[in-house]
């Protein structure tokens, strides 16, 4: 009876550890919407692209504005296959094309812990795309030249150091997502991965494998990682300083030093972003 107990509750996930990994993976700044005193995880804020404007969708446990109705199921697979419940596809903005790395076990905690959260009925937002971006089943086509679902696996080649840099980069702080350039139809040019990248309005997220980067010591990576500021004094723009706030700021000592380990492992790129 005991056993039967013990796998019954590693099966419905450890949602203290799934609030890490949350924050790992940058989940409230894209859930939450971006004014005060709003409900963290309930959903609302914009996200400006040239396909136009979508909006972060609610992730509290409420049965009709969030996930409350959802199964451990429907949540694995719009991370992993990146699809809703009802079938549809989600639009890549969603960055399912990373977070369908994530593994199994960090896909429950996590989900354990979006079903403690206070639930909210604050109602999502329709997208406001441009024509014809908001027709769904164009997402097929796209998932069919540049998805490819399933969960990391570990490269034998590399230390268990560098597997978890790379793991916390590529699958749950999806840093590529913003950090490598895209053509007209929003796919990543995996050629330049991680090379820097322009964004909507003139914004633009520098490249991760710049000689910048590898010239800089890891104690002042680290710290531009967790305050915003570069050795010189000068701080981040505000959605990267956001980044470090929620994410790269609440990481572990551990993982810290993992991710700077691996963005230096990577081969230089000029900076795309410039």
């Amino acid at each position: 009876m005991l056993l039967l107990w013990s796998g019954l509750a590693a099966a419905q996930g450890d949602a203290k550890r799934g609030a890490y990994l949350a924050k790992a993976g940058g989940c409230l700044g894209c859930h939450t919407e971006s004014k005060d005193g709003a409900t963290p995880y309930a959903g609302g804020r914009a996200l400006k692209t040239p396909f136009g404007t979508f909006f972060g969708p609610n992730l509290t446990p409420h049965p009709e504005a969030g996930i409350g109705r959802w199964s451990e199921q429907d949540f694995v697979r719009a991370l992993r296959e990146g699809v809703r419940p009802d079938g549809a596809h989600y639009f890549p903005a969603f960055p399912y094309p990373s977070f369908t790395r994530i593994v199994d076990a960090d896909l429950r905690d996590l989900f354990a812990y979006l079903k403690s959260l206070p639930p909210s009925n604050r109602a999502n937002q329709p997208h406001d795309l441009n024509f014809p971006f908001g027709w769904r089943w164009l997402v097929w086509f796209w998932k069919f030249l540049f998805f490819t679902p399933g969960p990391y696996a570990a490269d034998p080649a590399l230390s268990a150091a560098l597997n978890r840099g790379a793991y916390l980069t590529n699958a749950l702080g999806h840093c590529g997502e913003c950090h490598t350039p895209r053509n007209f139809l929003g796919g990543p040019k995996m050629s330049r991965f991680l090379g820097g990248a322009k964004l909507a309005e003139g914004a633009g997220a520098s490249s991760l494998r710049s000689e910048g980067v590898k010239k800089t010591s890891d104690k002042d990576l680290k710290d531009f990682l967790q305050t915003a500021m570069t050795p010189d004094g000068d701080v981040a723009a505000e959605s990267m300083a956001e980044v470090v706030r929620n994410t790269t700021g609440q990481l572990t000592p551990q993982d810290l030093d993992a991710l700077v380990a691996y963005l230096r492992s990577l081969p230089t790129l000029p900076d795309e972003a410039k």
